[in-house]
């Protein structure tokens, strides 16, 4: 199974959003099947087959995140961000006061998944193809 080394080393080539899609090939690659990235602090639970999960330690400060979603905004963020105009730091602020509290990538599906506080899903993208 993999590591957090591993997953450590192919997130350290990721500069920006535009990065994503090679960045997804990369986990999947290790073995990786689906993660949830938690805006609050940056920890991350990665899954693997048969069961296997490991998670990330937190990656920042604690941020508030809103409770209310500012869907429009967050629209915004996540082009600019998948556009290559914001830094992973910058994107996770954004992310807390738009109320985004984690995102989820299935990689067998494709896709991630923008989660508000309550659970409620904001956005489900499709990870484009390299």
């Amino acid at each position: 199974m993999f590591t957090i080394n591993q997953i450590r080393d192919t997130h350290s080539k990721v500069k920006s959003g535009a990065d994503f899609p090679k960045y997804i090939q990369d986990m999947k690659k290790l073995g990786v099947i689906a993660y949830e990235h938690f805006v609050s602090d940056g920890h991350t639970l990665y899954y693997g087959s048969n069961g296997f999960t490991i998670q990330a330690a937190a990656k920042y400060e604690t941020l508030h995140v809103e409770g209310e979603i500012n869907y429009d905004q967050f629209k915004k963020d996540l082009q600019a961000h998948q556009q290559g105009k914001t830094t992973y730091p910058n994107f996770c602020s954004d992310c807390a006061k738009s109320g985004i509290e984690k995102w989820v990538i299935d990689i067998p599906a494709m896709t991630c998944t923008y989660y508000g506080k309550a659970g409620t899903e904001i956005v489900v993208e499709t990870i484009p193809t390299i």
